[in-house]
């Protein structure tokens, strides 16, 4: 059996979460054996929790750049690497691809995957700030033995990147298309009967870009929009609704499944500034949603352009299976 382990940066809920949740519960049970390891806590957790699988929290895993903090986890990490021993370090997110990469070569791991989900390079920062992360991204995918990355459009930044393109291959996100929707009623009720929703999902973050749609919404008196989702964003957000007068056309939801609330939208609208492949959007498609997006931004064009059997779940864990398996 194969030992599977992993390695997260936060436990919360957004599309590298649901990446993972989705392989540690697909993945055949009786050819793998399967952990997950975490730095900030959230509902990654109490899913894993639910699914009866492992997980491991690693406190000093966190998002900011911090040098101590970094240190920290570097070695926690080792150690839990020298003490797990598993086959395969599955690293997802940029900090914890970064640190975990050069702890499981250092620990002798025989196999470290990581999966860019969107290159941190590829953000809208200064010249020096992408530098950072294209010298820190290159690392990590050296100290990598396989690189996954959920679309084309990653793919070619990575062939890009010298003495690593050869390590990288395409496997995309995959929905299971089978899942029922809800009502959606959550989202109805909440507005005036008849209005046209434009909705949303993700997390509230920069590069989700909501604020782009709370702009139009001031600009457009007959624009009614429904985010949904959590995240740091959510007091600047609150504060440029009421500064704006938009409480009865613009409404934050909070988290909520995507499934629960599709069919509460018209329309769905996707800002972002930066993505690697969305399961918001492969969701939307598959409701049969009209779609506002920019095709620009990383795999978006992809979602739109291919049919949806390309992005299937069982597709997405049999190619990755593969890849732990593999001898390369």
């Amino acid at each position: 059996m194969t030992k599977i382990l992993f390695v997260i940066t936060k436990a919360n809920w957004g599309g590298a979460q649901r990446y993972v949740y989705d392989l540690a519960t697909n993945l055949p049970h009786d050819r793998f054996d399967i952990a997950v390891a975490f730095g900030q806590p959230g509902r990654l957790a109490q899913e894993l929790a639910q699914a009866s699988i492992r997980a491991l929290p690693i406190g000093s895993l966190q998002r900011d750049i911090s040098a101590g903090s970094d240190t920290k986890s570097f070695f926690e990490l080792y150690r839990l690497f020298k003490k797990e021993r598993p086959d395969v370090v599955h690293l997802n997110s940029s900090k914890a691809g970064g640190v975990g990469a050069l702890a499981a070569r250092l620990a002798g791991i025989r196999k470290i995957v990581f999966t860019a989900h969107g290159w941190p390079f590829r953000e809208q920062r200064t010249i020096i700030v992408r530098g950072i992360f294209w010298l820190t991204s290159w690392l990590t995918a050296l100290f990598a033995t396989n690189i996954i990355c959920v679309s084309e459009y990653d793919l070619h930044q990575a062939r890009r990147m010298p003495f690593v393109g050869h390590k990288a291959v395409r496997i995309y996100n995959g929905i299971d298309q089978s899942v029922p929707l809800g009502s959606g009623d959550i989202i109805r009720t909440a507005f005036p009967a008849g209005a046209t929703i434009t909705g949303t999902i993700g997390e509230l973050t920069k590069n989700k870009n909501q604020m782009a749609l709370v702009e139009q919404a001031k600009k457009d008196p007959s624009l009614c929009v429904a985010i949904v989702g959590e995240g740091e964003l959510r007091p600047l957000l609150e504060k440029k609704i009421s500064e704006y007068g938009l409480q009865d056309r613009v409404k934050l939801f909070g988290f909520l499944p995507a499934r629960d609330v599709l069919k509460g939208f018209d329309v769905f609208a996707l800002p972002s500034i930066k993505e690697g492949l969305p399961y918001v959007l492969l969701e939307a498609k598959a409701a049969g949603l009209p779609i506002e997006t920019n095709r620009s931004i990383g795999g978006i064009a992809e979602i739109l352009d291919k049919p949806l059997g390309e992005f299937s779940l069982e597709r997405m864990v049999a190619h990755t299976a593969q890849i732990y398996e593999s001898e390369s």
